[in-house]
């Protein structure tokens, strides 16, 4: 084999190899990408079925409800105009309280219920999750100078 053929084929193998590691890293990118979707868009039909996503908002005062048998705990995350019931088994973290900001990861089921697999609560007094706090400055709910919400509706139950 010529010096010149030698050199292709090098050439023809790095380029391979680096083609292989960039689509394993894409991949790996893909399948850990995790998206966030308000309430409204929820409701709206914009999230998908059956496929892990991040729902942010506050959670709805009155709507915490606890189960006697087990951890399974339902509560309303809301971000003022539309609402989603989330059902989540496991602890709660210690700030998790009604009427703060909340971000839980999990998947609809095939009845629109949110199935959480982890619950993130807010961090300090004036903390919010930046895409809930976003999605309620969109909604006009959210005072910019202090970060508290202006009206957060009761439970209807």
């Amino acid at each position: 084999m010529k010096p010149r053929h030698k050199r292709l084929a090098f050439v023809l193998v790095g380029v391979l190899a680096i083609g292989i590691a960039v689509s394993l890293v894409l991949n790996a990118f893909r399948s850990n990408l995790v998206f966030f979707f308000t309430p409204t868009q929820v409701a709206n039909g914009e999230a998908p079925r059956n496929v892990s996503f991040r729902i942010g908002g506050l959670v709805q005062t009155g709507s915490l409800k606890r189960s006697q048998d087990n951890l399974e705990i339902h509560f309303v995350v809301t971000d003022t105009v539309k609402n989603i019931e989330v059902i989540y088994a496991g602890i709660l973290p210690d700030l998790f309280k009604e009427g703060k900001g909340v971000v839980a990861q999990g998947k609809l089921d095939n009845s629109g219920m949110f199935r959480a697999d982890s619950v993130l609560a807010k961090h300090d007094e004036n903390y919010m999750p930046p895409e809930a706090a976003e999605a309620l400055k969109k909604a006009g709910k959210l005072n910019e100078k202090t970060g508290k919400t202006l009206v957060l509706p009761e439970s209807k139950s």
